[in-house]
């Protein structure tokens, strides 16, 4: 069967295989929610079923799922559990960029070959690093010690590998930032019990602290100089953003869903609800149109990491994030009192949705690297 055909049939297969699972997806969801806890059991079944692997190609032992088709997945999660759906997409963007590296540079396969024989769960710590990157890192013999406190690590709870970077003063060029790997099962590295917030709750996004942590000279997979735009920025943001923000888009159309069940239901409705409902749905509508021309900049990861590039899906990632929420809110509204309960579910999915803009780049770091770019 033609390579292209398989993987289309692989992608329906686990496309479908959500809606079989959705409801426990759901329960687990909720129960992890009001625990504050990792939501474990779903991620058991989506490393039982092949999720963490699927978009890892063929050649490298993975399903070769498309980026299209990941990004479908990642909104189809969300609608029965988002913070599954968020953890998830934060494993899934390292994979992708390191397809990305493999796909244009040949570069990274041995690691994703990795990934895929033992079925590794990756962690990233890059939202608050930015361009100028945090802890400290002191050369040793044959790598460095390092120590750092690094926030927002989704799925650390149970993860494998972390993908951090940390800046170092080199003798000879100055400082730089330097990007690494480091097992979670390193001596000096320990995850704390912080995760309590508003939404999002069952992502594991603990803390992270290393002191004097070893990382091998090997480890390090990227050098650049501190506070400066790399270029290869533009191809991190055009991979991460598409998949971060699929979870938020899952978000506004599960809102959207239920406030249609609620007003059905109703034996009369006031004229303003239609009027809101077109509202809820106009919100949707703009989300799920800037979110699908996010994923075709990405054109299946096919593309030059132009500039131009990474402030477009900046821009774009700030427009999903704004229309997701006011998607919900907008729901919300045309609930009604209903809405504030927690068992209509839209009180979670209001939560959940809060944390869309505090992802690369909030909103105002994001105007102003926008004008920026402009006035160069």
């Amino acid at each position: 069967m033609h390579k292209n055909k398989t993987t289309k049939l692989v992608s329906k297969k686990l496309l479908n295989l959500i809606d079989q699972l959705g409801e426990q997806f759901a329960t687990n969801g909720i129960n992890h929610d009001q625990r504050d806890t990792f939501v474990a059991d779903n991620y058991h079944l989506l490393k039982k079923k092949g999720y963490l692997t699927a978009m890892i190609p063929q050649s490298l032992g993975g399903a070769g799922v498309s980026y299209n088709d990941m990004c479908k997945i990642l909104i189809k999660i969300a609608q029965y559990c988002p913070a599954t759906a968020l953890a998830l997409s934060m494993h899934q963007h390292l994979i992708a960029t390191n397809i990305w590296k493999y796909i244009h540079f040949n570069t990274g396969g041995e690691f994703l070959k990795e990934v895929v024989d033992k079925n590794l769960v990756l962690i990233s710590t890059g939202a608050r690093d930015w361009l100028d990157s945090s802890g400290n890192m002191i050369k040793t013999n044959g790598g460095y010690l390092v120590s750092a406190k690094k926030q927002f690590a989704s799925q650390s709870a149970i993860g494998d590998i972390l993908v951090t970077s940390m800046p170092y003063n080199d003798p000879e060029k100055g400082w730089q930032v330097l990007h690494f790997t480091v097992p979670m099962s390193s001596d000096g590295l320990k995850i704390l019990d912080d995760w309590y917030t508003l939404g999002m709750r069952g992502t594991g996004s603990q803390t992270v602290t290393l002191e004097n942590v070893f990382v091998p000279d090997n480890s390090i997979s990227m050098t650049r100089a501190k506070g400066e735009f790399p270029m290869f920025w533009n191809v991190v943001l055009t991979v991460a953003l598409p998949l971060i923000m699929a979870p938020y888009v899952g978000i506004a159309e599960k809102a959207l869903k239920i406030t249609l069940e609620k007003l059905k239901v109703k034996q009369g409705r006031p004229p303003h609800i239609t009027f809101l409902l077109g509202e809820v749905y106009n919100s949707l509508t703009s989300a799920q149109v800037l979110h699908k021309d996010m994923i075709g900049k990405a054109n299946n990861l096919d593309f030059q990491p132009e500039n131009r590039l990474g402030v477009e899906i900046l821009a774009r990632k700030t427009l999903v994030a704004s229309a997701c929420k006011e998607t919900v809110n907008k729901a919300m509204e045309t609930v009604g009192g209903q809405s504030y309960y927690r068992k209509i579910e839209l009180e979670r999915l209001f939560r959940d949705v809060q944390a869309a803009g505090f992802h690369t780049l909030p909103e105002k770091q994001q105007l102003q690297f926008t004008g920026d770019f402009l006035l160069k």
